[in-house]
C-alpha cells in the first residue's frame, strides 16, 4: 500500500521539523520527568497530576507519529508553472459578495493556518480556487452557506 504524500512547502516542512525537534528532544523529556514526580508523590490510582501527565504524554507522542508521517512523505511544493492560474502555493486575492477583499495562500493540508491567510487546497475555498483564472468567478459551498469569489490577482 503507498502512504500518501503530503502536498508542503519548504517554509512549512521546516517549521514541522522544528516542532518534531521539540517534542522529541525537549517535550518528551519533560513529560516523563513529570510522570516520575506525580508517580513519587503519591502513586498512580486516584493520582489526577499522573493521569493529566500521562493524558499529556499520549498526545505528544501521538503528534510526534503525525509529524514522522508527515516529514517522511512530504513532497515539495514547487514554484507555479502556469502565472495566471491558482496553483499549490499561489497567493490569491479574492472578493466576495460583499465587497470584502481576502488574501489567501493555497497550501497543503499539514500547513493549513486560516488565521494566517493559509489555506489548505483540500479545503472547499482551497478545492474552488485551484485551477482557476484571475478574473474568474467560483461558488463555494462552505459550512456557512454558500459564498460567491471574484479571483482579483494571482501571484
Amino acid at each position: 500500500m503507498t502512504q500518501k504524500k503530503f502536498d508542503i512547502t519548504q517554509e512549512g516542512l521546516e517549521k514541522l521539523k522544528a516542532e518534531y525537534e521539540e517534542l522529541v528532544s525537549v517535550r518528551r523529556k519533560e513529560i516523563a520527568d513529570k510522570i516520575k514526580r506525580a508517580r513519587e508523590m503519591g502513586g498512580t490510582e486516584n493520582n489526577a497530576e499522573y493521569e493529566d501527565a500521562k493524558n499529556e504524554q499520549a498526545f505528544i507522542e501521538g503528534r510526534i507519529g503525525s509529524l514522522e508521517n508527515i516529514i517522511l512523505n512530504a513532497r515539495m511544493i514547487e514554484a507555479p508553472h502556469h502565472p495566471g492560474v491558482v496553483e499549490l502555493g499561489d497567493v490569491v486575492k479574492v472578493q466576495n459578495q460583499d465587497g470584502k477583499i481576502d488574501i489567501y495562500t493555497i497550501v497543503g493540508t499539514p500547513e493549513a493556518s486560516p488565521v494566517d491567510g493559509k489555506i489548505s487546497s483540500e479545503s472547499p475555498v482551497g478545492k474552488a480556487l485551484l485551477g482557476r483564472k484571475k478574473g474568474a468567478k467560483v461558488e463555494v459551498c462552505t459550512p456557512a452557506g454558500l459564498i460567491k469569489l471574484h479571483i482579483i490577482e494571482v501571484s
